[in-house]
């Protein structure tokens, strides 16, 4: 089993950055690969990024690429989702997610776990 806890989320200014983070116990965190979803209200809930397991391989949305990193810290147990330059469409709820696989995936229905969400909101 695996638990996952959001933390990081807020309110931000259009242009502004956020800097969401991972804390997961209860498995070995170099043995799962990981990613980011959100969900705004009243729509699917979204890939936005994930990792592989060595941290080498990762895959982004077309809506954030360029300006979401997402990092992981095996020393740490900690996953990481760097925002820059934020826009209201990236209002939502930020989901953490993980699986026991070596390579990142996009879909809802490929994670195993998920943390309960953070909320970030960017807007004026």
């Amino acid at each position: 089993q695996v638990q996952l806890v959001e933390s990081g989320g807020g309110l931000v200014q259009p242009g502004g950055s956020l800097r969401l983070s991972c804390a997961a116990s209860g498995r070995t965190f170099s043995g799962l690969a990981f990613a980011w979803f959100r969900q705004a209200p009243g729509k699917e809930r979204d890939f936005v990024a994930a990792i592989g397991r060595s941290g080498d391989v990762s895959n982004y949305a077309s809506s954030v690429s360029g300006r979401f990193t997402i990092s992981r810290d095996n020393a740490k147990n900690q996953l990481n989702l760097q925002m820059d330059t934020l826009r209201p469409e990236d209002t939502a709820v930020y989901y953490c997610a993980a699986r026991h696989t070596d390579r990142p995936g996009v879909g809802t229905n490929e994670y195993t776990y998920w943390g309960q969400g953070t909320q970030v909101t960017v807007s004026s």
